[in-house]
């Protein structure tokens, strides 16, 4: 039951996994790949040299995918900044409430869609090219709050938040706040508007102080994307409704729905969900060609844990403490999935397959909110806040173990972005620019 002392204990809770961030503009230049270190977070990347690399023969120059990325022999990170026609929204508090910014996805011929929160209250979308810059015109849609963005071959799908309606309510406790609705948003390969599908369920005269509402409310609400190149599915913190006597109370938790190719929702799809955890946070989603399912992970105060939802099945135990943040979802080597996640500020790295984790890694990083991605089709690549800039450290997919040095990465962190994976074995990072004006893009190349 949600009432103003459960509010209090939700807001205490997301205000611990607030951090700032600011950062400074740079043209495209190498980051430095860090050598090993022993320290529990890799120093900020040194200023990049203007210097040219040394010459080497095309011959014996190894590249990856339609863009010829470099492939090296350790991970090395580039940086490009993007200069953008509409300005973008700033990093604010990193708040689990607060709005996301930006975020990229990988296209199958190597480039990227660029979706950005603009501050003129729109989502803007633009197509960048091998060289992460703007290619060709920008579109936009309207959307108070950007989740995430996904492509494939015909275009891709954004999630975003729009305005909704309470109503009358009322509620049993606590205050009014906003009822906003979750959209998924088709676009085709010119990034124009296809098809639009609300994912929340206000609609057909239901608001959201009605019984059996699910919508946008002031909790945690952030949801990502995937795709088994047909459907999407979307995953995202949710606002649950229920009436108690002659008033309503709001409880939180988070929903799954599945989109066909043709914008409609799939109805009893085995992977979807009304409600999955509660209260629930960090939701996270991959799809699995392997077992040809969309599978799950939240981090939840429900004995709290990081937890497979519907039913609830405990991946790894945490505590009460503030301080339980859940990182990205990924496939590990031949079978199972790799999650990462914090618990007072230490990162662990969890195996899994249906449940309990099998293998646990205690990577000595400190940092409250990592982020994990496939790096190749064997390697995955662990990245955290350190200091100004970001540092990165690669795993086996299989094993769990750590493999080379440390990478540091010249862009600011932010706790609830995350990195793309790309299928020439690179992947990318949107941050925030010198100004509202740009957006600067990590990549982390091709290893060999």
């Amino acid at each position: 039951m949600l009432n103003r002392r459960l509010i209090a204990v939700t807001t205490a809770i997301v205000a611990v996994l607030a951090v700032g961030a600011c950062s400074s503009a740079s043209e495209p230049s190498p980051a430095s790949a860090g050598a090993p270190a022993t320290a529990s977070a890799a120093p900020s990347a040194p200023a990049a040299s203007a210097s040219a690399p040394s010459a080497v023969p095309s011959a014996t120059v190894k590249t990856a995918g339609a863009c010829a990325r470099k492939v090296s022999a350790r991970p090395v990170a580039t940086v490009t900044t993007v200069r953008l026609p509409a300005k973008v929204v700033g990093y604010g508090g990193e708040g689990d409430t607060e709005k996301l910014p930006m975020a990229v996805a990988a296209r199958p011929d190597g480039g990227s869609w660029l979706a950005w929160l603009g501050t003129d209250g729109r989502v803007h979308l633009g197509r960048l090219g091998c060289d992460d810059r703007l290619t060709g015109a920008t579109t936009s849609f309207t959307g108070i709050d950007l989740q995430d963005v996904q492509a494939d071959a015909n275009g891709g799908v954004i999630l975003l938040t729009r305005k909704g309606t309470c109503g009358s309510g009322p509620l049993c406790g606590g205050e009014s706040s906003p009822c906003n609705t979750m959209h998924m948003i088709r676009f085709d390969d010119d990034g124009k508007l296809v098809w639009e599908r609300q994912v929340t369920n206000l609609t057909g005269g239901r608001t959201g102080y009605d019984d059996g509402a699910r919508f946008i409310w002031w909790y945690q609400h952030h949801g990502r994307l995937a795709t088994n190149g047909s459907d999407y599915a979307a995953y995202f913190g949710v606002a649950i409704t229920v009436r108690n006597g002659d008033c309503v109370d709001v409880h939180e938790g988070d929903r799954m729905q599945v989109v066909d190719k043709a914008g409609k929702l799939v109805s009893g799809h085995r992977d979807a969900f009304e409600v999955g955890c509660s209260h629930a946070w960090t939701s996270r989603i991959v799809w699995d060609p392997r077992t040809r399912r969309f599978v799950t992970v939240c981090a939840t105060d429900n004995a709290c844990r990081i937890a497979r939802p519907d039913p609830y099945r405990t991946v790894a135990a945490g505590t009460c403490d503030g301080t339980l943040f859940g990182g990205d979802l990924v496939l590990a080597r031949s079978k199972g999935y790799w999650t990462a996640w914090s618990q007072g500020g230490g990162v662990r790295l969890e195996k899994f397959t249906t449940g309990k984790s099998t293998s646990t890694v205690r990577t000595g990083i400190s940092s409250a909110h990592p982020h994990l991605v496939s790096y190749g089709p064997n390697r995955m690549l662990l990245s955290w806040q350190s200091g100004s800039s970001m540092a990165a450290q690669v795993y086996d997919a299989g094993t769990g173990k750590p493999v080379g040095g440390r990478l540091s990465i010249a862009v600011k962190d932010h706790a609830y972005q995350a990195f793309k994976a790309y299928g020439d074995g690179s992947a990318a990072y949107p941050a925030a620019g010198g100004s509202s004006g740009t957006i600067r893009i990590a990549r982390v190349l091709p290893q060999a």
